[in-house]
């Protein structure tokens, strides 16, 4: 038996053997917004940000984040509706078939809250260990630069 705090709420689980944090954010706790993609922490799309610091939940066994803070897409909103990095991404037709969006949206949540006015340079620093495949990063990066007002080049 785990317990972690997740969004703000104390969680207990228990998880089947050596799994992933991501499973058990997932399987367990009724939290399916970080997504698993690779299994080997090369996509960013089941990023969550675990004590602070931006992980793959892939990569960190439950056990290890016994204890911990975690928080993952269903914490992001602004009270139930789009914060500004979620609708600039909307607007700007950075999201397409979804899959990547959690991952690049929970990174920029984790830049922007360390530096409110990032760079673009800083930006794609920020999200180089997300892959998209369907928007390319122009968009994003474009939503991204909005929010921090900074230009895209």
């Amino acid at each position: 038996m785990i317990r972690i705090t997740v969004n703000g709420v104390a969680r207990t689980a228990d998880p089947a053997g050596p799994e992933s944090l991501l499973t058990t954010l997932r399987d367990r706790l009724g939290l399916p917004g970080s997504k698993n993609a690779c299994e080997q922490g090369e996509c960013g799309s089941c990023s969550v940000i675990l004590d602070g610091e931006l992980v793959c939940s892939c990569l960190v066994m439950a056990a290890d984040a016994d204890g911990s803070e975690v928080r993952t897409i269903e914490g992001i909103d602004d009270h139930g509706t789009l914060n500004a990095i979620q609708e600039a991404m909307v607007g700007a037709g950075g999201v397409q078939c979804g899959f990547c969006t959690p991952g690049i949206v929970v990174a920029a949540t984790h830049l922007f809250e360390a530096n409110p006015h990032p760079t673009e340079g800083e930006i794609r620093e920020a999200l180089a260990g997300n892959i998209c495949r369907c928007t390319g990063y122009g968009a994003i990066v474009r939503a991204l630069t909005a929010v921090a007002g900074t230009e895209a080049s």
